[in-house]
């Protein structure tokens, strides 16, 4: 599957990679729902830093999140997008849904 979870002092980062067409957007949507659902994070960070393609199918995915942690009253970033695909995320408007930030290192949880 192309995302790991990681839970920390009431915020969740999943860190996606591969490509993110359809099918695999299906598949990390349920994981990181069903995790959020488990916890109710105040903050999800979606790390793209290993993802290399992305369709419409992962502007969904990201649309659908920040609907999500906004019933609970949390909000969404996105870090390290490649090039094309902050272009992509740009163009479909989600900065304003969620903040979009560069460089973000991700620290495990111990």
């Amino acid at each position: 599957m192309g995302v790991r979870l990681i839970l920390r002092e009431g915020e969740m980062t999943a860190v996606l990679s591969g490509e993110i067409d359809h099918h695999s957007a299906r598949e990390i949507r349920g994981a990181i729902d069903e995790a959020a659902s488990k916890v109710k994070p105040k903050l999800l960070t979606l790390d793209f830093s290993g993802v290399q393609f992305m369709d419409s199918s992962g502007v969904g995915l990201i649309m659908g999140r920040c609907k999500l942690l906004q019933i609970w009253g949390g909000s969404v970033r996105i870090a390290n997008l490649q090039p094309k695909i902050e272009k992509i995320v740009s163009l479909a408007g989600l900065n304003q849904l969620c903040s979009i930030v560069k460089d973000v290192k991700i620290h495990e949880a111990n």
